[in-house]
């Protein structure tokens, strides 16, 4: 059975690095470890896709307007 990196509980640190050779520098991001630096990432939904997103809303940590304000589009693109 092939290993895959993305689901391997265990995966390595040369898993990657194919992967990391065919991404453009410019969209990589070096953060010191222990800055407190998050990821954030933001998507448009809608129909089906943004009751189940409200539903998930409701049962985590976030407060939901907190959620469903980064759901909603401003009309402007959001930096990652």
């Amino acid at each position: 059975m092939t290993k895959d990196p993305w689901t391997d509980p265990d995966p390595q640190p040369e898993d990657f690095d194919e992967f990391l050779a065919s991404v453009d520098p410019s969209e990589i991001q070096v953060v010191e470890a222990g800055s407190a630096a998050k990821v954030t990432i933001v998507s448009q939904a809608t129909g089906e896709e943004a009751k189940r997103l409200e539903r998930l809303a409701l049962e985590s940590d976030p407060p939901l307007d907190d959620v469903l304000a980064d759901l909603r589009p401003t009309g402007k693109p959001h930096a990652a």
